[in-house]
């Protein structure tokens, strides 16, 4: 594949830390996501061969197409690392400079690339030379400091180096994921720049993905913790747009989406980790459902993946019954 496809029919899964692994990225690509990212993924890490590292990049051949999300303040790093990726496979590449979590300060990347412009355009002309023409993208924030906006500097100037798209996430790092997204400076980036434009930012519902590319004329949105909270959201945005007066999808089956999850994470993965990482993963399905504490305090309290699978088909009878 050549290039990706971004389009509003072509909802995208968001790079989420902890989350965006291969079993939930094919749980969403079976409900309409047309391109998946991987876990946030350290070039740092990568070059001196971590082994938690490499595991953030387990595919398959059905997980596809597949955006490899980097981070990392040394663009020799990205350098150094990338060849390989490319020989593994990995096609497709995207610069993390939007996350605003410490962890990822201190190593001069994400959002902290924001304090030093001419770093994350070396940063992303690195890899752009490495991975070739329509490969890489970068995700960005309005700015660092909150009110201090240098995202269309910033955006222009990435143009420049070839980078295939732009991603934003219109916050400050200082923000994190407090207040409200702020989708008027997504137009505005549209509006100046002419390389596809992909939004993030409070969509958390398929209602909400439709109203952000109604605002603001991108070219695409990608769903984060809207997926984390329902993972049915890319078929309920996809069936909006085919019918904006939205015929109701049939009732979600919560149960039948968590047995499926449970599933595919223990043939992936079996690890006692896993399993408590899917323990917690799947309270988020139930948010703003009738008998949502009952919910948790089944799923929290399980010890086995049997146990787990027995409680999720105990509240199949719980659907969701909205667009």
């Amino acid at each position: 594949m050549k290039s990706l496809p971004i389009s509003p029919d072509k909802p995208w899964l968001a790079p989420l830390a902890g989350y965006s692994d291969l079993p939930f990225r094919m749980l969403c690509r079976k409900r309409g996501c047309a391109v998946a990212c991987t876990e946030m993924v350290s070039v740092k890490g990568l070059k001196y061969d971590g082994k938690g590292t490499k595991a953030l990049l387990a595919t398959c051949p059905e997980d596809n197409p597949l955006v490899v999300q980097l981070f990392g303040g040394e663009p020799q790093d990205y350098s150094d690392t990338m060849p390989q990726l490319i020989d593994e496979g990995y096609s497709f590449f995207d610069l993390n400079s939007g996350c605003p979590v410490k962890k990822v300060l201190k190593t001069g990347g994400g959002s902290a690339l924001h304090l030093d412009p001419d770093r994350l355009v070396e940063t992303a002309s690195a890899m752009v030379r490495v991975a070739g023409e329509g490969k890489v993208g970068v995700k960005i924030r309005l700015g660092f400091m909150n009110g201090e906006d240098n995202f269309l500097e910033i955006a222009k100037r990435l143009e420049d180096t070839g980078v295939a798209w732009l991603t934003m996430h219109p916050r400050y790092a200082k923000q994190m994921f407090s207040g409200q997204a702020d989708w008027s400076k997504l137009a505005v980036l549209k509006q100046n720049v002419s390389i596809p434009v992909i939004g993030s930012g409070d969509l958390f519902t398929a209602e909400d993905g439709m109203e952000c590319i109604k605002q603001t004329g991108i070219d695409g949105i990608m769903f984060a913790r809207g997926a984390l909270f329902d993972p049915e959201i890319f078929a309920r945005y996809l069936k909006l747009l085919d019918d904006p007066k939205c015929a109701t999808l049939p009732p979600f089956d919560l149960g039948k989406t968590m047995e499926e999850h449970i599933n595919m994470t223990r043939d992936f993965d079996g690890s006692n980790r896993s399993f408590r990482k899917i323990r917690s993963i799947l309270p988020r399905y139930a948010k703003g459902m009738d008998g949502i504490r009952s919910i948790r305090t089944k799923l929290t309290a399980c010890e086995d993946w049997e146990e787990l699978l027995e409680a999720a088909r105990e509240v199949s009878t719980l659907t969701r019954d909205r667009c």
